[in-house]
């Protein structure tokens, strides 16, 4: 691959390719053409940064062929050689062949010169800029498998663990010993939720929606009989009110991250020795939008911290023991599906977290599937 800049010169005038290459082959490299059959040609196959077409050509027109090079490269600069005043052409290059810029005949060579240097500077910085998004892409492929990895190669160990330790506390006649597979039990516990966690982080910021009907009666009762399953939820008065009178379309798991994190602050938080412990869940829905709020009587949050709860790893209160990720998936999870949040927060009062979510279009690729 050459260094210098390649430009394609398609003229039908011969005098006007040779004076052309004799007066650019020092600082570029010149390839050049007779005919849009032969440009096209030359396109298909080799690498080119610049391609320069006079208008009038037998044939195919300068933008006819720009237009037809389109389909085959689209990737180099295009400019177009005009002699004439032709506002028709003008448009059409615009529209069809979306020409760089315009040059009028006779050319100027300095003029030529820095047109092509531009052009080429626009080409290089596409071409860096389509090869940083391929990497993205791969990246991308790399960390859903890395995800995958974490969900399964991580946690069957965990699990094996937590089996082990409790066949073993169940023969295991001394109390000192039963304590360690506690310690043991309680470990494996907290790298299982954290490892929960920082799939909840995926699936919040990094994955596409994955648009499906939401039946919010359903998911808000499967997800409490999760909760009762992880906590003691004896000692907390649970009220919840879910009110939904029209179909509502949204990503179901990050719906689904909104609801655990929430929850999870909202029992977290409690104030240790209130008698009166209370979460209360309200779901109003209709065919357009959906508005979930989140409320609790625990410790609140501290004025100080109010305005930062949303930024990653920053903690609720100087008392929280969490990772600092819960309320931050919350945020990207509702920006992600297109809502809005709002928090309020009183000291050993309670906090109240307020969501409004609008309903999202079904891809046409998923419409039937969905119905």
């Amino acid at each position: 691959m050459t260094d210098k800049i390649i430009v394609l010169y398609l003229d039908d005038e011969d005098n006007n390719l040779n004076s052309f290459r004799a007066s650019l082959r020092r600082e570029f490299k010149v390839v050049t053409a007779l005919t849009a059959e032969e440009g096209l040609l030359i396109a298909a196959k080799e690498e080119i940064h610049v391609v320069i077409a006079d208008q009038r050509m037998p044939g195919l027109s300068g933008v006819e062929f720009f237009e037809k090079l389109m389909k085959i490269n689209p990737d180099p600069i295009r400019i177009l050689l005009t002699g004439y005043s032709d506002i028709a052409s003008v448009i059409d290059a615009i529209n069809k062949g979306e020409v760089y810029r315009f040059i009028d005949k006779p050319w100027n060579i300095d003029q030529v010169k820095i047109a092509i240097k531009n052009a080429a500077e626009i080409y290089f910085t596409r071409k860096e800029l389509k090869d940083k998004n391929e990497r993205l892409q791969k990246i991308h492929s790399e960390m859903n498998q890395f995800v995958y990895s974490l969900s399964h190669e991580l946690r069957g160990p965990l699990m094996s663990i937590s089996s082990v330790s409790n066949l073993a506390k169940m023969v295991s006649k001394d109390p000192s010993v039963r304590e360690y597979f506690d310690m043991i039990d309680s470990a494996t516990d907290k790298l299982d939720d954290y490892i929960f966690k920082i799939m909840d982080f995926y699936r919040a910021t990094k994955i596409e929606n994955k648009i499906a009907e939401i039946n919010f009666n359903e998911i808000v009762s499967e997800q409490l009989a999760s909760f009762k399953n992880k906590w003691d939820l004896n000692g907390i008065d649970i009220i919840v009110n879910v009110n939904q009178s029209g179909p509502f379309f949204t990503d179901d798991s990050k719906l689904k991250v909104i609801l655990n994190h929430l929850f999870s602050n909202a029992y977290n938080y409690q104030i240790e020795n209130n008698p009166n412990k209370a979460i209360w869940i309200s779901v109003e829905s209709n065919g357009n939008s959906a508005n979930l709020v989140f409320e609790d009587n625990g410790i609140g949050i501290e004025r100080a911290f109010l305005g930062e709860v949303f930024n990653l790893f920053q903690r609720a209160t100087q008392k929280s023991a969490g990772s600092g990720l819960g309320l931050y998936m919350v945020k990207e999870s509702v920006t992600q599906l297109g809502g809005k949040i709002d928090i309020n927060s009183v000291v050993n009062q309670g906090t109240k977290v307020t969501i409004h979510l609008p309903t999202l279009a079904v891809p046409q690729n998923e419409k039937q599937m969905v119905e």
